[in-house]
């Protein structure tokens, strides 16, 4: 994501970064984020020109593209999607998306999309925070392809969806993840930066939102951590 900042100003186009060995790896709201070697870190550069809400959604776009990369090492039956933006093997966190952005004038030009994945080791249980999901490896279900062939498959099958994104809009992106939604008609607990909300995981919406249903009524909750 460092080296996104960096060369987002001479930047040509779109740039995938690959990680051979991370120093300084973080997830969302700078939690640390563990990358032993062996590992997959990488971060895609995306040229967008759009709105900071409709950018945002590429999270969904790449975690489509997330998941459909590792079906190809993993049973598929194992994997869910976790809202806003996990990917988890039979339960536990397998992998993480943050997004960044760059822009003027309430656009966005550059989006930078960080991908890390637990190939071939998962973080010790005793480094992850309390409350934070059990953190599995690739490797632990299937056989662990090496970061590079990851790369490849990732390059590829997001391409595809960030195809389907800019011709179709959001709609089957959306569709395609809630088909995989972790929990989903299910009972969670959504914590904000104010509130804590429990109520039935109805679903994601056009603005790509969380949709429970809790005793107070419907609520539409466009960031949270989420906990089942």
């Amino acid at each position: 994501m460092a080296e996104a900042r960096r060369i987002s100003s001479s930047a040509s186009g779109h740039t995938w970064i690959l990680a051979r060995e991370q120093t300084a790896a973080h997830g969302r709201r700078g939690r640390a984020w563990t990358n032993p070697a062996g590992n997959f870190s990488a971060t895609l550069l995306l040229r967008v020109d759009d709105t900071p809400a409709n950018a945002a959604l590429r999270s969904f776009v790449m975690a489509v593209a997330l998941r459909q990369t590792l079906a190809m090492t993993v049973p598929p039956e194992q994997l869910s999607l976790k809202w806003p933006n996990d990917a988890m093997i039979a339960g536990g966190k397998v992998a993480g998306i943050l997004l960044e952005s760059v822009g003027r004038a309430g656009r966005v030009d550059w989006l930078s999309i960080g991908i890390g994945v637990n190939l071939t080791q998962a973080p010790d249980v005793a480094e992850v925070e309390t409350g934070a999901f059990r953190p599995v490896a690739v490797s632990q279900y299937g056989t662990a392809p090496s970061p590079q062939d990851f790369l490849f498959w990732l390059v590829s099958h997001f391409a595809d969806r960030e195809q389907s994104f800019r011709s179709f809009g959001f709609d089957p992106i959306r569709r395609l993840w809630l088909a995989h939604a972790a929990r989903l008609g299910e009972v969670i607990t959504a914590k904000t930066t104010r509130d804590t909300l429990t109520g039935t995981f109805e679903t994601v919406d056009a603005d790509g939102n969380l949709v429970l249903k809790t005793p107070s009524g419907v609520q539409a909750i466009p960031a949270a951590d989420v906990y089942f």
